[in-house]
């Protein structure tokens, strides 16, 4: 069996974070009682003394409610949607990418009241085919299969509401087809744009002892799995299970789950084709898309909405994504996470509600000028050095390529650290050594300005590398020597050249030894 590492699962687990919703008291089934609930600033600290191996059993939510069932085939595999309700379609599409339309139910049957709601299961996810598409899992292919189960639910136009992940999707999908849009609704989205934002503020409010505990879960389950050799999916969930247990849903939820919501959060809410790199592919097609100017005259009306205590981002966050679609109308909801709908479901959907009953026509003129905007828009984004380097892939190719499209004034455009590192690897492939070490230089000159201490460090190290390939010993321990002296133990991997390193330690080898230039082991 492969083994499984629970550290190196981190990164997913974080992702599995997002899509749990808290099942909280006064719900069908649940156990919670009926008092004030637990919400993070009550800043209690619960430690479980024992690790749990297994996942309570409980019920999935789709085999209780009575719900319209079906499997439509999109071309090349069928994908799971479910139907509730009358009058206006409202399409939901859920979180992730891995999630799954699971953890909208029960709450959204409120929206049955006044909707024809409609759930599905994205390609590779959850109860639909694990199939990729021609060119792999991408947001390309999501758009499309999003759009031909609207043909062949035989629906004109229907209102789309994306929620995290899934809200740049609804994004995405609105500029491809706003033909087909009589409303957009963005919940707690994934905004979908390349600025520069505030960090994360999910662990605002765990506490030492929580964060310790759940490093040594890591550790523990680690052991218990190689030795029962467990599963990897096993293992992720079990990891999620426990680590909620001890205060983790601090990260992404406002109120405490009940036990049996974090549960069936681990049991049905996060199901993907790990098999053929689903998250890879469509991380992969998303950080070529940035949406920033996307909406600038979109006539589809619009509302974001934004839990006041998500913690995914930070307080700058609803007025970038409000900013950017002008015409869209903000609600900020109080006393909720990232899932608004499932902690403060009253405002929810009568906000929902009063949106959709007061929704307007669209002009046709209105979204054919739109249509010409955007693709005015595309055009200008793809030609951009912005979209050019962060387009490209890291693989020898892709390196010869971006150095081909290359021009030096793209650097006194660029401010981002980590694009100045692909441009200037881009040199190195190509032997440019010259040119890489003025890319280098510009990067570092980036990082200070954004006091951004390890990208200075990256930076500092390949101007070295540079230096010592076009035989400039003297000034290559110069760079090293200072970034030994910032005592940085931090560290980074370029998995192309097989490179790992510790910032100042690694430096202090380069002192002694030159460094020996290391061809890419990827081809594409």
């Amino acid at each position: 069996m492969k083994h499984f590492s629970v550290m190196a699962a981190a990164g997913i687990a974080l992702a599995m974070v997002f899509l749990f919703s808290c099942q909280n008291a006064g719900q069908p089934g649940e156990s919670a009682a009926l008092e004030k609930k637990e919400s993070i600033q009550d800043r209690v600290i619960h430690i479980e003394k024992e690790i749990f191996t297994e996942i309570p059993q409980v019920p999935r939510w789709c085999d209780r409610l009575k719900l319209k069932k079906q499997r439509i085939n999109v071309g090349d595999c069928e994908l799971y949607v479910e139907e509730e309700g009358k009058g206006t379609p409202l399409v939901l599409i859920n979180g992730g990418p891995g999630g799954t339309h699971h953890y909208f139910h029960p709450r959204f049957g409120r929206a049955a009241k006044f909707s024809r709601v409609i759930y599905y299961d994205q390609r590779g996810c959850g109860l639909s085919d694990y199939q990729p598409g021609k060119d792999g899992y991408s947001v390309e292919q999501a758009v499309e299969d999003l759009n031909a189960i609207r043909k062949a639910l035989r629906i004109d136009k229907w209102v789309v509401l994306g929620y995290s992940y899934g809200g740049f999707l609804a994004q995405y999908y609105a500029t491809k087809y706003p033909e087909n849009l009589a409303g957009l609704i963005l919940l707690g989205a994934s905004p979908g744009m390349w600025v520069d934002m505030k960090p994360s503020r999910q662990y605002d409010f765990l506490s030492k002892e929580e964060r310790d505990r759940m490093r040594e879960i890591r550790k523990e389950l680690e052991k218990i799995s190689e030795e029962k050799g467990w599963s990897d999916e096993k293992s992720l969930a079990l990891l999620v299970y426990n680590n909620f247990l001890n205060g983790d849903w601090k990260r992404q939820n406002y109120y405490k789950p009940s036990p049996e919501g974090m549960a069936r959060g681990c049991l049905y809410e996060w199901n993907y084709d790990g098999k053929n790199n689903f998250r890879g592919g469509i991380s992969n097609s998303q950080n070529k898309i940035d949406l920033t100017g996307a909406f600038g005259n979109f006539p589809v009306p619009t509302m974001i909405l934004e839990g006041r205590w998500d913690l995914t981002w930070n307080t700058d966050k609803p007025e970038i994504l409000h900013k950017n679609h002008p015409g869209s109308k903000l609600v900020m909801v109080e006393d909720a996470g990232h899932g608004i709908y499932d902690e403060n479901p009253e405002i929810l959907f009568s906000t929902l509600k009063e949106f959709i009953k007061g929704l307007s026509k669209v002009s046709p003129t209105d979204v054919e000028t739109y249509k010409a905007y955007v693709a005015d828009w595309d055009r200008k984004l793809k030609s951009s050095p912005f979209y050019i380097i962060r387009a490209s892939g890291y693989g020898q190719m892709s390196m010869a390529s971006l150095a081909a499209a290359y021009k030096k004034d793209w650097c006194d455009i660029l401010d981002d650290p980590s694009l100045f590192l692909k441009l200037g690897f881009a040199h190195y492939e190509t032997k440019n050594y010259a040119e890489a070490l003025y890319v280098f230089e510009k990067m570092q000159h980036a990082a200070e300005k954004k006091q951004n201490e390890d990208r200075k460090a990256v930076a500092l190290i390949w101007q070295g590398h540079m230096l010592d390939l076009m035989g400039k010993r003297a000034a290559a321990v110069a760079l090293y020597k200072k970034v030994a002296d910032m005592n940085n133990t931090s560290g980074m991997m370029h998995s192309q050249y097989g490179l790992e390193y510790s910032y100042s330690p690694y430096a202090r080898e380069r002192m002694k030894t030159p460094f020996v230039r290391v061809e890419n082991k990827e081809k594409n």
